[in-house]
């Protein structure tokens, strides 16, 4: 399936006819993603969960090959395999459900022939919306800081079907650069999200 997916992508990139943009085009998109999360920790084995996002953004062009970009994603992160403790000092297996307003800001790359495929790269700021834990679905935000900071990459490819609108397909990366555990006396906890993202861009100039 992932290769007949591959193939179905390259196929509608190499044959697309439309133009490239140009400096001073602005595109707004939105979209929605399967999202598979996890945690970075020394000392923590954590498997992966998965979940959704969102999104709704924005590329402005400096030139046909060069644009920023900037979402706002409805992200949900976490991981699976993890352990909580009550307040009684009982511990239960439990998987974590950790959800954030994130906002990557990149420096979009389009290339390819008709500059339909593009690689993103910059950071992102995250901020916490809910946590929970699965094994009495306990809110646990108290122990999570407001915010995270990282870093995203992505590729993708549009695939035009008109001369206002295109089809999207990437695939995207966050990689946690701050602590998202409060008061943690351990290592770092960070997060570590990828995703696989469909939606709509319209051009707007």
């Amino acid at each position: 399936m992932k290769n007949f997916l591959l193939s179905a992508v390259i196929f509608c990139g190499l044959t697309t006819v439309a133009s490239a943009q140009a400096k001073g085009d602005f595109e707004m998109a939105v979209g929605v993603g399967v999202n598979f999360s996890t945690v970075q920790d020394a000392n923590l084995q954590a498997d992966t969960g998965t979940g959704f996002n969102f999104s709704v953004g924005g590329d402005y062009y400096f030139s046909d090959r060069w644009s920023l970009k900037a979402k706002l994603y409805y992200d949900q992160k976490g991981w699976d395999g993890g352990f909580f403790t009550d307040a009684n000092g009982d511990t239960f297996p439990a998987d974590y459900n950790v959800n954030y307003l994130t906002v990557p800001v990149m420096a979009n790359w389009h290339f390819g022939k008709k500059r339909n495929w593009y690689l993103n790269f910059g950071p992102y700021a995250g901020f916490l919306m809910s946590a929970k834990e699965s094994s009495a679905d306990t809110d646990v935000k108290d122990f999570f800081k407001s915010s995270d900071f990282g870093l995203a990459l992505g590729i993708g490819v549009k695939i035009p079907v008109s001369d206002k609108m295109k089809i999207f397909i990437e695939y995207d990366e966050q990689a946690g650069l701050s602590d998202i555990a409060k008061n943690n006396d351990g290592s770092a906890i960070r997060n570590d999200r990828g995703s696989f993202n469909v939606g709509l861009n319209f051009m707007l100039k």
